[in-house]
């Protein structure tokens, strides 16, 4: 009789909050591959970072001069570039690997919120700035020195500043990633990764919204979002990992 009701109360338990019959175990590869992901993000991150704080910063305005720095900083610049653009490719597994792992909660908001981090993380690689620079940078740094001429070497210069003011302006990009933040992040209290990793990430995302949204007028204050990410990102590899072997 017993069991007869539980089935009944299983049919009638709505099919949005109902657990999968399987369990996680199906998905603990992915919950390691997010995990080191996140681990990588963080390094790759810091990696920049140290780039920047031990070589020369590169102009601020002037389409000219910034190219002219791009040509004869040549393999920092890539460099610095790819360290910034690489940790999106981590986050998107990230990010999906939480939303799976947070299914049971509410598939419906796990893929609304998963959605909306693992856009937001690919849609980086269709913005032309980094917000430290552009690789867009050195094809105009390479066809401005092939030119010839001050006529011929201007378009490229002002497509330069344009690039240069792209890293300046708030990016729709910027707040849709720490949104994806914030909702994984609400979908986590009462989770299986614990209180604290919950309220960390809501932080997170709040602060980076602002943050995103006011980067011109931050400056250095921005790091603040930064570093709140990447202890943010530690725990989640840590948590992630561990979710993994329980699954």
């Amino acid at each position: 009789m017993a069991g007869h009701e539980a089935r009944l109360a299983a049919r009638e338990a709505p099919a949005d909050l109902a657990p999968t019959p399987d369990g996680d175990a199906p998905w603990i590869s992915l919950f390691r591959a997010g995990a080191v992901a996140a681990a990588l993000a963080v390094v790759s991150y810091v990696a920049a970072l140290i780039i920047v704080g031990v070589t020369s910063p590169p102009p601020t305005s002037g389409g000219a001069a910034m190219l002219e720095f791009v040509g004869a900083h040549r393999t920092v610049y890539i460099v610095r570039q790819l360290l910034w653009m690489t940790p999106s490719l981590f986050l998107m597994v990230v990010f999906l690997a939480l939303a799976v792992a947070l299914r049971a909660r509410s598939r419906s908001l796990a893929a609304v919120a998963g959605l909306i981090a693992v856009s937001s993380w690919v849609l980086t690689f269709a913005w032309p700035a980094t917000g430290d620079g552009s690789l867009a940078m050195v094809v105009l740094s390479d066809k401005y020195a092939e030119a010839g001429t001050l006529g011929q070497r201007a378009p490229f210069a002002a497509g330069a500043e344009v690039l240069i003011a792209l890293n300046d302006v708030p990016a729709v990009i910027g707040v849709l990633q720490t949104l994806g933040i914030l909702l994984i992040a609400l979908l986590m209290l009462r989770g299986p990764f614990g209180a604290g990793a919950a309220w960390l990430g809501i932080a997170t995302g709040a602060v980076g919204m602002l943050s995103e949204a006011l980067r011109p007028l931050l400056g250095w204050a921005y790091a603040g979002y930064g570093l709140l990410l990447f202890v943010w990102l530690g725990w989640i590899a840590v948590a992630l990992w561990r979710h993994g072997r329980r699954g």
